[in-house]
């Protein structure tokens, strides 16, 4: 786990600027509330707003990104208002917070825009409970809400946008389906059950805290798809929860709401879960229970004993999610996988098209986008095949298959990288045995994704670059045939 946050890659060092700006947007934020005025609870839900803002907002493109990000206090607003006046009411006030669940889970049917909108929903209700927020305080934290959103779209769109030097990030559109068949419905449904189990099992065991058990369950469905991503993110946020309160009991609780070194340790946690969050739910989940632990030392209630109930709700939360996953309308995870491979192997064949037609001197053809495509493709592979390789997993022959899989497409990756490298030599030019390499490779993929027999290739001797790549490529897709097709009743990943 050290390992990979430490040396992980970080390419044009996204990960660490996504980081210091979220430092810079949020610290910003709160200096913004307090120079207006607010009280305590206004400058924490300014913080949060600030962070959601910064974190959650993923569109491709920074127009976009500015879009949702000025559509942010429409969605999170009236349900700020709405948990504020239902505060006396607790069973509108549940039903309300399930309602709140369902619709911001359902919501990512619209892709990025829809996924950040429901998160700021949920964690604005989620708010009012953290902070017991009542409808006499609403106008203070409503104005905190805006200008903390104002506040860090200024930092990320006017003094800090990077992206502006970045390509369009490619993001692939969810599985498609209609009705039960979409994922995103099944999901919202799924949440909404596992919530509304967190919620009564949370209040049997708090009365006052019972929210974290249905933020947990919530955070555990985010950027999951099928059962076992859910399992293993519950996993991880029971585990990074475990290790943030451990280290919470060594720092926030001796600090008692210390101001200077309560800003310190906030900053670094915020650090903490920007940089980390992209490589590891556990570590990011640290950080978020510092956070939170130093947060409560500042409103004065910080005791070991509320760090244990955390715990506890933590766990309540994933076990409704595991519930809901396991017993509410399953979506496989040999499903999930398999249709994530079948898109990766289309764009190997879309990739190998472009780049033919672009050794060819086909004008306006550009294998660039669907490198791109590919590698967003590759990241979703790894994260369905996740709950396979994880190391409590005890079907070894399943993971040996997984794990040959991932290095084969990863394989595939490689070569067609170095391929596009070499079609985008201004000097490169048409050869027909490259011709005939991409119609190789192209049928080879037609054949994976069409259940046909493959037959391996050997690699003539003295190929230039682009005929290696290429035929490193026939060789990966032959091999690719054997894992995929597994015997009868042994699929890839268990259903």
């Amino acid at each position: 786990m050290l390992k990979r946050v430490f040396l992980a890659p970080d390419p044009g060092r996204i990960r660490l600027r996504f980081a210091a700006r979220a430092v810079l947007g949020i610290g910003l934020a709160v200096v913004v509330c307090a120079l207006a005025g607010h009280s305590l609870t206004g400058a924490v839900t300014g913080g949060l707003a600030a962070l959601l803002a910064l974190f959650t907002v993923t569109d491709p493109t920074v127009r976009g990104q500015a879009l949702t990000t000025a559509l942010l206090p429409a969605a999170g607003l009236p349900v700020l208002a709405a948990a504020a006046l239902l505060h006396d009411h607790p069973v509108a006030r549940d039903l309300a917070f399930l309602a709140v669940v369902g619709l911001g889970v359902y919501a990512r049917r619209w892709g990025p825009r829809g996924h950040s909108l429901g998160v700021f929903a949920f964690m604005m209700y989620f708010a009012a409970q953290f902070l017991q927020a009542r409808t006499e305080q609403l106008a203070e934290v409503s104005a905190s809400v805006l200008l903390s959103v104002l506040t860090a779209a200024a930092v990320r769109f006017g003094l800090w946008c990077y992206e502006r030097r970045l390509p369009p990030a490619v993001v692939p559109p969810p599985p498609a389906g209609t009705g039960l068949a979409r994922v995103t419905t099944r999901q919202a449904i799924q949440a909404t059950t596992g919530a509304g189990f967190a919620l009564v099992m949370g209040q049997l065991v708090s009365g006052q805290r019972w929210y974290w058990a249905v933020g947990a369950t919530w955070w555990v469905f985010v950027n999951t798809t099928s059962r076992g991503e859910t399992l293993v993110r519950g996993f991880r946020r029971v585990l990074g929860t475990v290790i943030g309160i451990g280290l919470a009991l060594f720092v926030a609780v001796p600090a008692h709401g210390d101001g200077p070194l309560t800003a310190l340790v906030v900053a670094v946690s915020v650090f903490g879960i920007f940089y980390t969050a992209a490589v590891s739910y556990t570590w990011m989940m640290l950080w978020v229970t510092v956070l939170a632990a130093m947060l409560y030392g500042l409103l004065g209630v910080l005791t070991p004993g509320l760090l244990a109930l955390r715990l506890v709700e933590t766990g309540v939360g994933a076990l409704g999610a595991a519930l809901a996953v396991a017993l509410v309308l399953p979506v496989t995870t040999h499903g999930v996988t398999d249709a994530w491979i079948q898109r990766a192997l289309r764009c190997v064949h879309a990739c190998t098209a472009q780049t033919a037609a672009r050794l060819a001197g086909t004008a306006g053809a550009d294998p660039a986008p669907t490198v791109a495509e590919l590698e967003q493709l590759l990241a979703r592979v790894r994260l369905s095949v996740a709950p396979l390789v994880h190391p409590l997993n005890p079907m070894l022959g399943r993971k040996r298959r997984a794990r040959r899989v991932l290095g084969l497409l990863d394989d595939c990756a490689r070569e067609i990288r170095g391929l596009v490298a070499v079609a985008a030599d201004p000097e490169a030019s048409h050869d027909a045995r490259l011709a005939a390499a991409c119609r190789r490779v192209e049928a080879a993929v037609e054949a994976l994704t069409g259940g046909r027999d493959l037959a391996a290739r050997s690699a003539p001797a003295g190929t230039g670059p682009a005929l290696a790549h290429l035929h490193g490529l026939e060789r990966a897709l032959a091999e690719l045939a054997a894992p995929l097709r597994a015997p009868s009743g042994s699929p890839l990943v268990g259903a």
